[in-house]
C-alpha cells in the first residue's frame, strides 16, 4: 500500500530496529469513537510483523521471542490492533508504540536467579520473641473465672 513506509523503521531498543519492510499494515472501520465518520473512515489499524523472521536477531533473541510470544503468534505473525483514537494517524502511532513495547518486553534478558540466604540468628531470635509476646498477650485475654 502506498505510504506504508511513511513511519519508517521501528526502533525497539538502542541495538534492535524492525525494518519498515517487515511491518504490514491493515485498515478497517473502527467500532470506537468518531461520530458519523465512524461509518465511513477506516480508522482501525492492525500492525503485523513476523518477529522470528527479522534478520537482525541473534539466535538467543529469536529463542526468547519464540518462548515469550508463543501464545500471541498466529502462524508466526504478531498482530497489534489499535482503534482507541478517531484519527487513523493516531491509531498508527499507538499501534507502533504498543508493538515496540511488546517486543522490548519479550527481548529483555531474564532476571538473575535469586541467591538463597539464611536468616541471621538475631532476626530468628527477634521473630521468636515477638511470637512469645503475642502468645502472652492472647493468654491474658482469657475470660474471668
Amino acid at each position: 500500500m502506498p505510504g506504508d513506509d511513511a513511519f519508517g523503521d521501528l526502533p525497539v531498543t538502542a541495538a534492535f530496529v524492525v525494518p519498515a519492510s517487515a511491518l504490514s499494515w491493515r485498515f478497517s472501520r473502527s467500532s470506537g469513537p468518531g461520530g458519523q465518520g465512524v461509518n465511513t473512515a477506516d480508522s482501525r489499524v492492525e500492525l503485523s510483523v513476523s518477529p522470528l523472521e527479522i534478520p537482525a536477531l541473534s539466535d538467543a533473541q529469536r529463542g526468547r521471542l519464540a518462548q515469550r510470544l508463543g501464545d500471541r503468534l498466529v502462524g508466526g505473525v504478531l498482530t497489534i490492533a489499535a482503534s482507541e483514537h478517531r484519527a487513523q494517524l493516531r491509531n498508527r502511532e499507538a499501534a507502533r508504540a504498543r508493538l515496540a513495547a511488546v517486543l522490548r518486553a519479550a527481548l529483555a534478558p531474564p532476571a538473575p536467579a535469586r541467591r538463597k540466604t539464611k536468616p541471621t540468628r538475631g532476626s530468628q531470635e527477634r521473630r521468636i520473641q515477638a511470637k512469645k509476646q503475642r502468645s502472652q498477650l492472647k493468654k491474658q485475654r482469657g475470660g474471668w473465672d
